[in-house]
């Protein structure tokens, strides 16, 4: 199992650190564009739309590709009252289980994704901002967080069952 899991963790910590960098740079960008606009309002006493416009267009390229990375680090939302209830080896079961619905989840998500992006691709469609962008640049965030989560939800379910085997060989 380490032939897989071992590249896996490379090929995910390299896609960690893109995707964290990518959203630095577009949280950057959206902090940019509304204080471009403050200033262009106070300066010229009107702004520019698309300043305005642009953080919300950017929000689906700074969550989607984030999902598998913040899965990983545990950073995501969570409750977590179940492991003062349960057993440490349960709670691995748990994790196996959640961490398999996340990886079917992912690939669902993945086909739907591209379902939708080719859908906008063909029609031709553009986002109504001052500056011409398609609307399937927009849509092809779901397909790319989606492959980037199932990746790691992967590293995931591999790593847990690796634990139980270990477990259950002690």
């Amino acid at each position: 199992m380490n032939n897989i899991l071992l590249p896996l963790q490379f090929i995910n910590a390299v896609l960690s650190k893109i995707t964290f960098f990518i959203a630095m740079a577009i949280v950057c960008i959206m902090v940019l564009a509304l204080s471009a606009s403050a200033l262009t309002r106070y300066i010229s006493g009107h702004g520019f739309d698309w300043f305005i416009e642009l953080p919300p267009a950017l929000v689906s390229w700074l969550v989607f590709p984030m999902l598998g990375p913040l899965l990983k680090t545990g950073n995501h939302i969570e409750v977590d009252f179940v492991s003062t209830i349960i057993s440490a080896r349960k709670i691995k079961y748990i994790k196996l289980f959640v961490y398999l619905i996340s990886l079917i989840s992912s690939f669902i998500f993945f086909k739907a994704g591209l379902d939708a992006t080719v859908l906008f691709y063909n029609l031709g469609q553009m986002m109504e901002l001052e500056i011409d962008v398609p609307i399937w640049i927009m849509f092809l965030s779901f397909p790319v967080g989606f492959i980037i989560m199932g990746l790691f939800s992967l590293e995931l379910l591999l790593q847990t069952l690796n634990e139980i085997y270990e477990d259950r060989s002690t």
